[in-house]
């Protein structure tokens, strides 16, 4: 019972505090911005949970806190996502549910479903590490396969490796997909006008496709530069929207994606070197989250 007058307490506290769109946002670009690595601890998770924008917020799966603060992202207007560990290419310990190269199609289905069932109110998957698994078209297709006969996924590649075949394979087998466009926060040591930098990178993006996806993590950096910038991206004209939102907007790609199973946006409305395609192929650990 607290847990519910703690979320309908801070639902009503960020609708009379969330910022108010520009009267042209209905028609400027659109931004999805995904946080990774929720999870394992309850702050910053919880602070990533309370920003009052419509964000996309992967889980990892069977982590101490994935459940209560989905319950409690899903609740507020968030949307959520399985952060799914794969193998990667430096073998780094991958933490529960993680697929490995060596599995077979049984093992495979039986963690897949394991770790979305941890999860709850996931609309898609994207890959946590996996610049080795993602490059094989065999069990990508074991997981597009997976996911049509789940029904109404999406699938997010975060392009760990400059050789994945998971945007391709996801597309071929007429599942709804995007790719990653920007990292947020590449690699240590964070810095909040390196996270500016991005976001700036990821509009200037939005506005030359008329889409793009970053991708951050729970670092004190990445929030204090989400906290001062995406008010000012708002009034710039950037549409801050859900993935299925994005999904549903592009171009008609997708026409039999429907985005209205999202959560109700009961509170929430709407230079330096580019970094490496392969940042974020570590393990997220209690200690150090990656994506």
């Amino acid at each position: 019972m607290h847990g519910v007058l703690r979320t309908l307490l801070l639902a009503l506290l960020l609708l009379i505090t969330m910022p108010v769109a520009p009267a042209h946002a209905g028609r400027g670009p659109l931004l999805a911005i995904i946080i990774d690595d929720i999870g394992y601890h309850q702050n910053p998770d919880q602070e990533v949970v309370e920003l009052p924008y419509p964000l996309t917020l992967a889980f990892l799966p069977h982590t101490p806190y994935a459940r209560p603060l989905a319950e409690q992202a899903h609740a507020l207007g968030h949307e959520i996502m399985l952060h799914l560990p794969m193998q990667a290419t430096n073998g780094k310990a991958l933490g529960p549910d993680g697929i490995t190269l060596d599995m077979t199609e049984q093992a495979f289905t039986r963690t897949v479903l394991d770790a979305l069932a941890s999860v709850p109110h996931a609309r898609g998957i994207n890959n946590h590490m996996g610049s080795l698994i993602t490059r094989h078209p065999g069990h990508m297709t074991w997981l597009a396969e997976l996911m049509r006969q789940k029904g109404d996924l999406y699938f997010i590649d975060s392009r760990t490796t400059r050789h994945t075949v998971a945007l391709r394979i996801m597309r071929e087998q007429g599942l709804p997909a995007l790719a990653r466009d920007v990292f947020l926060d590449s690699a240590p040591p964070h810095d909040a006008d390196w996270v500016r930098h991005q976001l700036r990178r990821a509009e200037a993006l939005a506005r030359k496709h008329g889409h793009a996806i970053a991708i951050g993590h729970p670092y004190a950096e990445t929030l204090a530069a989400l906290r001062s910038e995406l008010p000012a991206l708002q009034a710039r004209g950037i549409r801050l929207v859900r993935v299925s939102q994005l999904l549903s907007s592009s171009n008609g790609r997708y026409p039999q994606w429907q985005a209205s199973s999202s959560p109700s946006p009961r509170v929430v409305k709407n230079s330096k070197p580019s970094p490496s395609s392969t940042c974020c192929d570590a393990p997220a650990s209690k200690s150090s989250p990656q994506g």
